[in-house]
């Protein structure tokens, strides 16, 4: 049986010093939002920004949309406050889904996380975010992934920092990412074996919308779950990209539909119009059934 799937097509960073952008954010067709209180908040804001962060939080009207909290990073001045701040929020029901980590390298970081959370009394249902965005989080990547078969750890979703990549390898970011792609490949395959979703790096000239609309076709043919985002012009593409055909569906459903004819019970290869399908391509066809389907429960 296929889970019933959240649709993460379109991820979009928001500033949470902005309370504009906290109340805009209320009706954009995204599928989950990144509250950022760590890169868009000055350091002598970052407390002000918390609280107008809770309390947007504590208002919802947020409907259907993911919300997710970036804090600040594990070692900053600001991180203990930001993880106490959401964990009394999420304990009350007025929380985020989940908070992003920055500079997550080591998967024992994740896990001293998870911890604290559990002594300062979070529900189970607030997760952990980490973000791939430094050389040696790419080396350890499986370990990090893996860390999500630990319940303590939280982890739900890897999040790949691309700019944050380029800068700390001096690779460039040209289109089609041929320096970068051993790296995205690594992440998407460390994510699958680790049971956890992935999501893509930002497309930063929010004005080139076909150059943005060509990387996120790229992007889910190499099996990510969605893309980051820094503008909202940027949400239809991205959205389009992610979400299956409706060709691609409806083969999806003629193939389950045959493979569960009577006729066909137990086999493990069946042929249709001349071409074989074996059991596994029903169950790729399940989960794409699965992904249109919560992405129509969407709308």
């Amino acid at each position: 049986m296929i889970p019933v799937l959240r649709p993460r097509r379109s991820v979009l960073y928001m500033p949470g010093a902005n309370a504009r952008a906290l109340e805009k954010a209320r009706s954009l067709p995204a599928d989950g939002l990144i509250i950022d209180l760590e890169d868009a908040v000055a350091p002598d804001a970052k407390a002000e920004a918390r609280q107008q962060v809770a309390q947007a939080l504590a208002a919802g009207g947020y409907g259907p949309r993911e919300v997710v909290v970036r804090v600040n990073g594990f070692e900053t001045p600001w991180f203990e406050a930001d993880l106490a701040c959401f964990a009394q929020a999420a304990a009350t029901g007025a929380g985020p889904d989940a908070l992003l980590i920055p500079k997550i390298a080591r998967a024992e970081t994740l896990r001293a996380i998870g911890a604290r959370l559990d002594a300062l009394g979070a529900p189970a249902s607030l997760k952990l975010w980490a973000m791939i965005e430094t050389p040696q989080a790419v080396q350890d990547v499986a370990k990090i992934a893996a860390a999500a078969q630990d319940p303590v750890s939280r982890l739900g979703v890897l999040v790949l920092g691309t700019n944050d990549l380029a800068k700390e390898t001096g690779a460039r970011i040209v289109p089609g990412r041929a320096p970068m792609q051993a790296w995205l490949s690594l992440c998407v395959l460390a994510a699958r074996a680790g049971g956890v979703e992935v999501l893509d790096g930002v497309w930063n000239d929010f004005r080139d919308l076909d150059g943005l609309a060509r990387e996120c076709r790229e992007a889910a043919e190499m099996g990510f779950d969605g893309k980051t985002l820094i503008h909202p012009t940027q949400l239809d593409p991205c959205n389009a990209a992610f979400t299956p055909p409706a060709g691609e569906v409806e083969a999806a459903r003629a193939l389950i539909a045959a493979f569960d004819l009577p006729e066909h019970a137990g086999k493990g290869v069946i042929q249709i119009e001349g071409r074989m399908y074996e059991r596994m391509h029903a169950d790729i066809a399940r989960k794409t059934v699965a992904l249109a389907e919560a992405i129509a429960a969407r709308s």
